[in-house]
C-alpha cells in the first residue's frame, strides 16, 4: 500500500469517529465550564460566610442606595432623580451622572427573582451580583482565548480568571461596584470582536456592538475598548493583514457602538466630542479608504488601478486632514485638549500630582509596587512572557490582538494600581495559552515514548491534529484578497491534493520536537506544583486578604477574633440622634456611606465632581477652629466627624490623609500653604510639629481628650506622643465617640455660646439682635 493510500485510509478511519469524539469533547468542555463558573462564584462568598451579607467599601453604598431608589420608584423616576441629600447646597442629578449598567443589572435580577416568587431583598441581590458576573467573566474568557488558540487554552484561561486575586478584590460578595459587571463586559466585547474577526459574521459584529453598549453603560473604562480595537485594526492594515473580516469586525462597532454610547446620559455627546474617541473615527476613515482600494483592485486593470489608487488616497488624505482640523478646532478651547483628567493621568503619570491633587489623593490611583503584581496575579507574571511567545507561533489576527492587549494593559497597570483589574484578563488569557501549549508539548512527548502505543496510531493522531490545526490557522490568517467566494475551484483541488505533504511533515516535525521522558515528567510535575501554589495563594487571598468589608474591621490576637464595628456604630448614632434635615460634614471619602447608612445630607461625597466644594471642606479642616466654624456654619453644617486610628493603630485615618486636604484646599484657596504644616519638610504631629498644624481643626478634632486614654497620648499609627495634649474646644463640642475611638462626632456650637467679653447695650430687643448679627457677620472666609 502506498503512502498516499495509507494516509487516506487513516483519514477515513478518523472521520468515522470524529463526530462522537467532538460531541464528547463538547459535553466535557461545557461540564468543565460549569464547574469553573461554580468555582468563580464560590470562592467569592468567603466574605458572607466569615462575616455577613453586607455591602463593602465606599462607592458600593451609593450604588446600593441608587438601586433601592430604582426598585421603589421605577426607571423613569430614576432617570429624573435630583438628589438633594448630597453636595449640599448644590445637589446632584443622579440619572445623568451615573453609569446605569450595574444598577439596572442588579435591579433586573431582583425583579426577575421576585417575579418568580423568590423573595429576595435588594441588598442581597446587590451583594451577590459580583460573584454571579465573575462566573460569566470566566466563560467570556473561555470564548476569547478559544478563538485565539483553541478550547484547551480557553478552559485553562477561564480557570485562571476564576481565581485570580486581582479580579477577586473587586468581585467578592458585597463589592457592589461598577467593575463587578464591567470586567465581564470588557472581556465579552473583546471575545466577540475576535469571533467576528475569525468568522466575518455580521451577526457577531452586531452582538459585539451590543456588548460594547453594555460596557459603556457600566464603566468609564469603556474608552480602553474604543482605543485598543482601533489600534489593532490599524496594526493589521499597516502589516498587510487587511481582510473583509477585519472590516466587518470594526465598521459596525464604530457606527452602531457610537450611536448606542451617545444614548447613555452620562456619556451623551462625549462619544463624539472628546479626544478619547477620536482615534476610532480616524481609523474608521482609514479602513474605508483601504476597503475601497481593495474593491477597485478587483474590478480595474492594473493601469487604471494605479490611477484610481492615486485619486482615492488623495481624497482619503484630504478627508483625514479635514476631520483632524475639525477635531482640533473642537478641542482647541479646552486646556486639556479634550482629554479628561483621568485619561491624562494615564498618559502622563505625573499629571495628576501636578494639576489634579484630588485624583492623586486616591490610594487606588497610585502606581503599584512590584509585590503588588505577585499579590494580584501571582505566578501569572512569569507565564505571561511564555504566552506572548506562543502567540507568535504562528501569529494570527486574533493572537496579535492578545499581544497588543497584554502590552497596553501592562503599561496602564504600572500607572494605576486600580488598573491591575484590566491586566488580569489579559494575563489569564496569555498564561492559559502558555500552559496549554506546554501541556501539549509534554503530553505529546510522553505519548511518543510510551512502549504500548504503535507508530501507526501516533501517526494517525498527529496527522489529524495537524490537519485540524492547519485549517484553523488558515481560517485566521486569510490573505486580504482571498475569501471563500473568490478562490477558484481548481485552486481548491490543488490544495487538497498537496495538503498531505505539509501535514505529514508537520506531524514528523512534532515527533522530532519530543522531549526526553524524564525531563517531560519533571516539567509536568513542576507545572502541577506551580498550579497548586497558584490555587493556594488565590484561596488565601479570597479568604483573608479581600473578604473583610471595610466597614467592619477585624484582627486575630492570642487566638481570639477582635471586631471593630465603629463605622456602623457612628452612622447608627447619626441616624437615631440627629434631625433628618441636619447637614453632616466630613472628608469626601465617607460621603456615600453617610448618605446611605445614616440617611443624612452631606456636603461632599465620593463622586468628586466639584473640586471647589471639596477644597472648601479641606480648607475648613486645615484652618484654625474659629475660621473652620465660619466655613461650616455658612454651609449650614450642624455636625462634623473625623476618622481617627491613633488608639487602635488604624492607618487609613484622617490624620494620614490630612496633607491631601491641605493640598486640595491650597489649590483653590492660596492662603492654605502646605509648607506651614511641615517641619523641615517632614509631616509631624509630635512636639516638633508646627503651630499651624497643632492649631488646625483636624488636629483638635482627632486628638481632643486623647491624653485621657493612656495618660501619654501615644499615637499607635504615627508611633509617637502627640505634641499638644491638653486643650479645649471653643466652637465645637464632642457629642459622640465610638467604642474604639475610630469615629469622633462633633457638633457646631450655636453663635450665642461663643460671644466672649461683650457688654450688653441698653437697646430695644430687636435692634440688639440686628446689631449683634451685623457685628458678627464677616466676609466669606474662602472668597
Amino acid at each position: 500500500m502506498s503512502a498516499k493510500e495509507s494516509s487516506n485510509a487513516a483519514l477515513r478511519y478518523l472521520n468515522t469517529g470524529n463526530t462522537l469524539q467532538h460531541a464528547f469533547g463538547d459535553v466535557l468542555s461545557y461540564f468543565i465550564l460549569l464547574l469553573i463558573g461554580i468555582l468563580a462564584f464560590s470562592i467569592r462568598i468567603f466574605s458572607v460566610i466569615k462575616y455577613e451579607s453586607v455591602i463593602h467599601e465606599f462607592d458600593p453604598y451609593f450604588n446600593y442606595r441608587v438601586t433601592q431608589f430604582l426598585t421603589k420608584k421605577g426607571i423613569y423616576e430614576f432617570w429624573n432623580w435630583f438628589d438633594d441629600r448630597t453636595w449640599y447646597p448644590l445637589g446632584r442629578v443622579i440619572g445623568g451622572t451615573v453609569y446605569p449598567g450595574l444598577t439596572l443589572t442588579a435591579g433586573s435580577i431582583w425583579w426577575l427573582l421576585n417575579s418568580l416568587n423568590i423573595p429576595l431583598s435588594v441588598e442581597t441581590a446587590c451583594v451577590f451580583t459580583a460573584p454571579i458576573f465573575s462566573a460569566l467573566a470566566s466563560w467570556a474568557t473561555y470564548l476569547l482565548t478559544k478563538e485565539v488558540k483553541g478550547a484547551g487554552a480557553g478552559l485553562t484561561a477561564a480557570f485562571l480568571l476564576a481565581m485570580v486575586p486581582s479580579y477577586i478584590s473587586r468581585s467578592v460578595a458585597g463589592s457592589y461596584d461598577n467593575e463587578a459587571v464591567a470586567i465581564f463586559a470588557l472581556i465579552f466585547t473583546f471575545g466577540l470582536y475576535i469571533k467576528t474577526l475569525n468568522t466575518g459574521s455580521l451577526f457577531y459584529a452586531t452582538l459585539n456592538s451590543l456588548a460594547y453598549f453594555y460596557m459603556v453603560c457600566s464603566w468609564g473604562g469603556y474608552t480602553f475598548i474604543i482605543n485598543l480595537i482601533p489600534m489593532h485594526v490599524l496594526l493589521c492594515v499597516i502589516t498587510g493583514r487587511y481582510s473583509s473580516r477585519l472590516y466587518i469586525a470594526y465598521a459596525p462597532l464604530v457606527v452602531l457602538g457610537t450611536l448606542l454610547a451617545a444614548s447613555v446620559p452620562v456619556v451623551g455627546f462625549n462619544a463624539v466630542m472628546t479626544s478619547e474617541h477620536f482615534a476610532s473615527f480616524l481609523v474608521f476613515i482609514i479602513i474605508q479608504v483601504v476597503a475601497f482600494v481593495y474593491y477597485i483592485k478587483g474590478i480595474l486593470s492594473p493601469k487604471m488601478f494605479k490611477v484610481a489608487v492615486t485619486l482615492v488616497v488623495s481624497v482619503g488624505l484630504a478627508v483625514c486632514c479635514a476631520v483632524v482640523a475639525v477635531l482640533i478646532a473642537l478641542v482647541a478651547s479646552s486646556p486639556t485638549k479634550g482629554w479628561s483628567g483621568r485619561s491624562l493621568s494615564l498618559l502622563d503619570p505625573t499629571y495628576a500630582s501636578k494639576y489634579i491633587p484630588i485624583i492623586a489623593s486616591v490610594s487606588e490611583h497610585q502606581p503599584p509596587t512590584w509585590p503588588s503584581y505577585f499579590m494580584d496575579i501571582n505566578v501569572l507574571a512569569f507565564l505571561v512572557p511564555a504566552g506572548i511567545i506562543a502567540c507568535f507561533l504562528p501569529l494570527s489576527d486574533a493572537s496579535s490582538f492578545v499581544v497588543l492587549y497584554i502590552a497596553t494593559s501592562a503599561y496602564f497597570s504600572g500607572v494605576m494600581v486600580r488598573l491591575m483589574l484590566v491586566l488580569a484578563p489579559a494575563a489569564c488569557s496569555t498564561s492559559g495559552i502558555a500552559l496549554s501549549e506546554a501541556f501539549d508539548v509534554f503530553t505529546r512527548s510522553i505519548k511518543f515514548q510510551l512502549p504500548g502505543v504503535s507508530k501507526a496510531e501516533i501517526d494517525v493522531g498527529e496527522t489529524s491534529s495537524a490537519i485540524a490545526e492547519e485549517q484553523n490557522v488558515a481560517g485566521k490568517t486569510e490573505k486580504p484578497e482571498e475569501t471563500s467566494k473568490d478562490r477558484p475551484s481548481r485552486k481548491k483541488k490543488k490544495e487538497r491534493e498537496h495538503e498531505e505533504k505539509p501535514t505529514k511533515a508537520k506531524a514528523e516535525k512534532k515527533r522530532l520536537l519530543a522531549l526526553p521522558l524524564v525531563a517531560t515528567v519533571v516539567s509536568l510535575l513542576l507545572l502541577v506544583f506551580l498550579g497548586a501554589f497558584y490555587v493556594l495563594h488565590c484561596v488565601w487571598a479570597a479568604a483573608e486578604a479581600y473578604s473583610a468589608p471595610s466597614v467592619v474591621l477585624s484582627y486575630r490576637a492570642h487566638g481570639r477574633l477582635h471586631v471593630f464595628d465603629d463605622f456602623r456604630e457612628a452612622y447608627a448614632w447619626l441616624r437615631h440622634n440627629t434631625d433628618v434635615n441636619d447637614k453632616v460634614a466630613s472628608w469626601w471619602d465617607y460621603g456615600y456611606q453617610t448618605t446611605a447608612m445614616a440617611n443624612r445630607t452631606v456636603i461632599v461625597d465620593n463622586n468628586t465632581w466639584n473640586n471647589t466644594h471639596i477644597a472648601t471642606v479641606g480648607t475648613a479642616m486645615s484652618s484654625p477652629e474659629r475660621a473652620a466654624w465660619d466655613i461650616f456654619h455658612s454651609l449650614d453644617v450642624k455636625y462634623v466627624f473625623v476618622i481617627f486610628g491613633g488608639l487602635i493603630g488604624y492607618p487609613s485615618d484622617d490624620i494620614n490623609k490630612f496633607l491631601w486636604m491641605v493640598r486640595i484646599g491650597g489649590g483653590v484657596f492660596p492662603h492654605i500653604k502646605e509648607a506651614d504644616y511641615l517641619k523641615d519638610g517632614s509631616y509631624r504631629i509630635d512636639s516638633q510639629a508646627t503651630p499651624t498644624m497643632l492649631n488646625c481643626l483636624m488636629y483638635k478634632l482627632s486628638y481632643y481628650r486623647f491624653v485621657e486614654t493612656d495618660g501619654k497620648a501615644y499615637d499607635k499609627v504615627r508611633r509617637t506622643e502627640i505634641g499638644k495634649k491638653y486643650f479645649k474646644l471653643t466652637h465645637f463640642e464632642e457629642v459622640f465617640t465610638t467604642h474604639h475611638w475610630m469615629v469622633r462626632i462633633y457638633k457646631l456650637k450655636p453663635p450665642k455660646n461663643m460671644i466672649r467679653g461683650k457688654t450688653k447695650k441698653s437697646k430695644p430687643k430687636t435692634s440688639s439682635r440686628s446689631s449683634s448679627r451685623s457685628g458678627t457677620k464677616k466676609k466669606n472666609p474662602w472668597h
